[in-house]
């Protein structure tokens, strides 16, 4: 892995650099800036997504035109606590896309005509997407673990999007995207000269306290969840709980009780619900990680007529992981499994500026994942078998379905 350079910028904004030999660069400039932190419903994700849609002197469509024009590209990511905006670029034309990336993140203009564009296309897609059952089911196991006024459980109804106004963007504009809540990470052919040009970029950015998001406390999670979908030919199952985020002892062995569970495609979810009974083509499990809380989060859709024996057989999955060690031979398929995705990330610029983003937004060191793996391979059976006795706690499970009926565990 390379040696990760930081450095704070005169306006305060913190620039780590992780040089890699190529001719690619990517920059992606982060932002304390999700969701969480929004009062007004889908003005986080509108102001990230709307930065390039016009800046003071250029038109969206000429941003996009320039940008095609060095073949560079740029993204938006948003999620409950953070916002990223990526750019990647050859490095012989690093400046002058970082001139447009400049213009893009100092300069927005937020119209009133792109803002209404994007909100008629945000709410016919959000209108189309709770018409799914897997949609409406995460939505409200969300909700049903931290709450639903909780930042991480709240949902908002799509005719909201008609009342997002413009002040309401530069309100959160003014107050998230500052110097103070920005960290950039810039890696692959990165020099002195290109740490200059990143230097110059922030620099339009204001330099004042940005507002601290809220923390909630994650109150009782609840037992149960049901919502009903006349006609759905199949159910969309969660179960899980609230847990902890990346930087806590026990989430490397959390992740290593999931992927045995339903990590990967032969995993023990798979075996029973799929190759076993028929019921799914997939199922899944996994540890997710957030700012303030992580969980535990168990997938799948199966046959309506299987809704009740799939939650039943999930259950007894976890059970088993409680009851009986795991073999020698498929503990160490599962650490092969999580080993290698590991070395597939951090190969190349972009996993080893993802790693990078996530190590410091968990405030966890740089070399964090050789700890990691290093934790991998030396985990045992007996500590699988520990760790979920202490977690796999089925009265702790919080339970959710979306079905043309309800399951009988329900009633």
């Amino acid at each position: 892995m390379p040696e990760m350079l930081t450095t704070q910028t005169a306006v305060g904004a913190r620039l780590h650099t992780l040089p890699v030999e190529g001719d690619v660069c990517r920059v992606s400039f982060v932002f304390r800036a999700g969701t969480a932190a929004q009062s007004i419903p889908f003005s986080a994700s509108a102001t990230a997504n709307l930065l390039g849609e016009g800046s003071r002197d250029m038109s969206s469509k000429e941003i996009s035109d320039r940008l095609d024009f060095y073949g560079s590209y740029f993204g938006v990511e948003i999620d409950r606590d953070w916002s990223v905006v990526t750019f990647c670029m050859l490095r012989k034309f690093f400046a002058p896309t970082m001139d447009i990336a400049r213009r893009m993140l100092i300069e927005p203009v937020f119209s009133e005509k792109e803002l209404a564009t994007y909100a008629a296309k945000r709410k016919q897609s959000l209108i189309i997407e709770r018409s799914k059952p897997a949609f409406k089911a995460r939505e409200l196991f969300a909700a049903s673990l931290f709450g639903p006024h909780h930042p991480y459980g709240v949902s908002s109804g799509p005719e909201l999007y008609d009342a997002l106004a413009r002040e309401q963007i530069v309100d959160f504009y003014d107050r998230f995207y500052l110097a103070s809540n920005c960290f950039v990470v810039a890696s692959g052919a990165i020099g002195e000269a290109e740490q200059t040009i990143i230097e110059q970029t922030v620099s339009g950015l204001p330099v004042r306290p940005a507002a601290e998001p809220e923390t909630v406390e994650v109150t009782d999670s609840q037992r149960y969840g049901f919502a009903l979908h006349e006609g759905a030919v199949q159910s969309a199952l969660r179960i899980g709980r609230v847990l902890f985020p990346r930087n806590h002892p026990d989430f490397v062995p959390m992740q290593i009780v999931a992927t045995t569970l339903g990590g990967y495609f032969s995993s023990r979810l798979v075996k029973n619900l799929r190759e076993k009974r028929g019921y799914t083509y997939g199922a899944y499990a996994a540890m997710v990680n957030m700012q303030q809380a992580g969980y535990l989060a168990i997938s799948t859709e199966v046959a309506s007529a299987a809704t009740d024996d799939a939650i039943a057989q999930i259950v007894i999955e976890t059970e088993r992981l409680r009851q009986e060690k795991v073999r020698s031979k498929e503990l160490q398929t599962v650490k092969n499994i999580m080993v290698g995705e590991v070395l597939r990330i951090i190969d190349g610029p972009f996993g080893v500026a993802d790693v990078a983003i996530e190590s410091i937004q968990c405030g966890e060191p740089w070399d964090y994942l050789t700890s990691i793996v290093e934790r991998i391979r030396s985990f045992t059976a007996d500590e699988l078998l520990a760790t979920a006795q202490k977690y796999l706690l089925p009265e702790r499970f919080t339970i959710i379905a979306v079905a043309a009926e309800k399951p009988k565990i329900f009633d």
